[in-house]
């Protein structure tokens, strides 16, 4: 009777047995895939694979002045050095220190003949120099780096302006002079330890320059890899060789080669002799640079700039005013090509921006910039 009911029971519900087995599949298969899945996430050694083995991206620094890879990021961050480097015939030559700079102004000072302001952060040469006198353009154009001036007075104007700033002007202190082959006045020096020293007794502990826009090296080398597939169609000229004239006195006029091995621009004098440097080893203590730091080397900055200004006799009759704001003509040379351009720099504050000729933002490849102010009136710029 049983065995009936059973039987019975089986044929007449079959579709119940059908969903319970349906629903115990289902449940056996759910429980496969969830315990796992809890089990794996109370388990804090558990990890995915493939996001274990998934390389993280690097974190990539670039020197704000410069456009340079660098190690750390607060590199960018350590104090600033604008110094006033003089380039007369009367002594002055070769320089110290200029092959460091991150960047380089150059403009008349008086009589024809030209100077430097020079922007240095973290140096690593043990001199720095010679120094020499101030004057309100160097400032000007100084303002934007948020550095320390270093100069041996200048005129009136600029020492007065240059107190609003962080300001050392000539000091037994933290320069010193050097009779072993530079004669006075173009024998007071520095050096990055003793510009360390006055910050620090200051507390100029830190800089925020404003640098200018600039390609990735990444990008920089695509740059020059275009340029060298297809120069005869890339719209933008080949320059090889630059001459930048600021009269008509070669002994202060300057030659720009270029050198496609290197990608720099190796910079002479007219007259053909070329422009170098000491570089001296770093730790030593007040060196005499033509004695004890090797043979200086030639000047090769990265990019060449040439900034078309207005520029007039001071009412002393002797020093320059030249034009730093609002805009102007600019020719801009870098990866071997010739940009003819503007530059534009609306106040002090405001850092230099380039732009070509249709009005779009010029950025420059990494390296040493070197950067001419032209007059309009007695300069020119050939290449």
């Amino acid at each position: 009777m049983l065995k009936k009911l059973d039987l019975k029971f089986i044929k007449t519900k079959p579709f119940i047995f059908s969903a319970i087995g349906i629903g115990t599949a289902l449940i056996i298969v759910l429980a496969l895939i969830i315990i796992p899945q809890l089990l794996g996430s109370s388990n804090p050694q558990h990890t995915d694979k493939s996001i274990s083995q998934k390389p993280a991206k690097p974190i990539v620094h670039y020197d704000v002045l410069t456009g340079e890879q660098i190690s750390d990021s607060k590199l960018n961050e350590s104090p600033t050095f604008c110094v006033q480097v003089p380039n007369g015939l009367d002594g002055p030559r070769p320089q110290v220190g200029l092959n460091q700079a991150k960047v380089v102004f150059e403009a008349i000072a008086e009589a024809g003949i030209t100077r430097f302001a020079a922007i240095f952060q973290n140096p690593t040469s043990s001199v720095i120099g010679p120094i020499r006198s101030l004057r309100m353009y160097y400032l000007d154009w100084d303002i934007p780096f948020n550095c320390t001036i270093v100069h041996a007075g200048g005129s009136d104007e600029a020492i007065a302006a240059a107190r609003n700033y962080r300001d050392l002007t000539e000091s037994r202190t933290f320069m010193w002079r050097n009779y072993a082959g530079y004669w006075a006045p173009n024998n007071l020096f520095t050096s990055p330890a003793l510009l360390a020293n006055f910050n620090q007794e200051h507390g100029y502990n830190t800089s925020k320059p404003v640098g200018f826009a600039r390609m990735t090296p990444k990008k920089a080398a695509k740059n020059l890899a275009k340029v060298k597939k297809d120069a005869t169609k890339d719209p933008i000229p080949l320059a090889y060789r630059i001459s930048v004239n600021f009269t008509s006195a070669p002994t202060f006029n300057t030659i720009y080669d270029y050198d496609a091995n290197t990608n720099s621009y190796f910079r002479s004098y007219a007259t053909g002799e070329a422009h170098t440097s000491y570089t001296c080893p770093e730790g030593l203590d007040k060196p005499r640079p033509k004695h004890d730091c090797g043979e200086p080397a030639q000047i090769a900055p990265k990019v060449v700039i040439a900034l078309m200004v207005n520029q007039n006799r001071a009412s002393d009759g002797y020093h320059e005013n030249i034009q730093t704001t609002g805009s102007g003509e600019a020719y801009i040379f870098q990866n071997g090509t010739a940009i003819k351009g503007t530059w534009s720099k609306p106040t002090k504050e405001d850092q230099l921006s380039f732009q070509d000729a249709n009005g779009k933002k010029v950025s420059l490849v990494p390296g040493q910039t070197w950067i001419a102010a032209v007059p309009l009136n007695t300069g020119s710029v050939n290449y």
